[in-house]
């Protein structure tokens, strides 16, 4: 999944936490929500500007993060 576009990294936007792009949602608050069992479709209630495609996006990023590598981000 390329999850680069979807995903953003804004000095001016949640002090520069990785969020969705487009909101003010962090990804960590995606992945704990699903680490804590919470199912897809009441965090879509919950945070309507969310898109199933974020989750898995957000999915696919931390799946990213533990390799090691430098992950440029668009600004």
């Amino acid at each position: 999944m390329a999850w680069n576009h979807s995903i953003s990294i804004d000095s001016e936007i949640m002090h520069g936490t990785p969020c969705i792009t487009g909101t003010r949602i962090p990804v960590s608050v995606v992945l704990d929500n699903l680490a804590a069992d919470v199912s897809p479709e009441r965090i879509l209630a919950e945070y309507s500007t969310l898109a199933l495609e974020d989750l898995t996006v957000a999915i696919a990023y931390a799946a990213e993060l533990p390799r090691e590598r430098i992950i440029t981000l668009p600004a």
